[in-house]
């Protein structure tokens, strides 16, 4: 799809949700929660800033006007009218076209327990698997996708996911089910709706007297090809990951894996499946 086909919108997706203020006033999450912190949109800086960066990439001077007109004061402003009923959560999909015109579609979603929408803690993570809320198959695509303005940047133009998808056999996204896309390198890029982080010993140095570097939770740099998530940021920002390259031959089955975007964090166990015979670099 080209950029100035009339369908072509860049967009984001994210979280409404009312009890978020109150949350986050109330468990001292403040000084890690960014700005603003005083409404329902979850992390709405870093959505702006996302479509910002996207209308720069594709040059389009008019949803840039309209991007500058509306500060996060604005912004909110402009999305409250959008909202069917303020008393419950819902997922607000956000698109962009390069004439300026913003749209916005509201979807309802299921309410989740609110420090899931935070950094995830370490006692959090350790929970065991039947405190937390499914068991998730997580599938390698068969298929790698060459890396381009639009895995880089959120867009309409997802040929490419949806195709992954359906390789792995995910029919619906109601299913707990995610597929990893994958660049010609063998390289993890993102999930197709997600920033998937793997718990692993990363290559750290040593600590102490030879002993091991401790395991830390890893997600693929952009220079793998996928797109900068809002999560992803805010996960960064707080210290809970680190990047680095995740190279598809190094997953097994059983891998921790933590996958979040910008509508729910998802905390679950892991099966992790190949979706047919990988053709890529790095695997037979």
């Amino acid at each position: 799809m080209s950029s100035s086909a009339p369908s072509f919108h860049i967009f984001s997706s994210l979280r409404y949700d009312p009890w978020l203020p109150q949350f986050l006033s109330h468990c001292g999450q403040e000084s890690a929660y960014p700005n603003p912190q005083d409404t329902p949109y979850y992390l709405l800086a870093y959505h702006r800033d996302r479509l910002i960066n996207a209308a720069q990439c594709f040059q389009w001077s008019s949803a840039l006007d309209f991007l500058e007109k509306h500060d996060l004061a604005a912004f909110i402003r402009f999305l409250d009218p959008f909202i069917p009923d303020k008393t419950t959560q819902w997922r607000l999909r956000i698109l962009l076209h390069c004439s300026g015109e913003c749209k916005v579609e509201a979807y309802p979603t299921a309410p989740i327990p609110p420090l899931r929408l935070l950094v995830p803690s370490p006692g959090i993570l350790d929970q065991p698997a039947e405190s937390q809320s499914g068991l998730w198959r997580v599938y390698i695509d068969s298929q790698p996708i060459v890396p381009s303005v639009y895995t880089t940047h959120k867009t309409t133009a997802r040929d490419d996911y949806n195709a992954a998808r359906l390789r792995a056999g995910i029919q619906s996204p109601a299913e707990n089910a995610e597929v990893l896309v994958v660049n010609p390198q063998g390289e993890v890029m993102e999930g197709s709706i997600t920033t998937p982080y793997f718990r692993r010993r990363h290559q750290l140095g040593t600590s102490g007297a030879g002993a091991p570097s401790e395991p830390h939770w890893i997600t693929p740099p952009l220079s793998s090809g996928g797109n900068a998530g809002t999560t992803r940021r805010y996960a960064l920002a707080q210290g809970f990951c680190i990047e680095g390259v995740i190279k598809t031959a190094e997953l097994v089955d059983g891998d921790e894996c933590w996958l979040s975007n910008g509508v729910h964090t998802k905390i679950k166990d892991i099966i992790l499946k190949r979706a047919g015979n990988w053709r890529g670099d790095g695997h037979s």
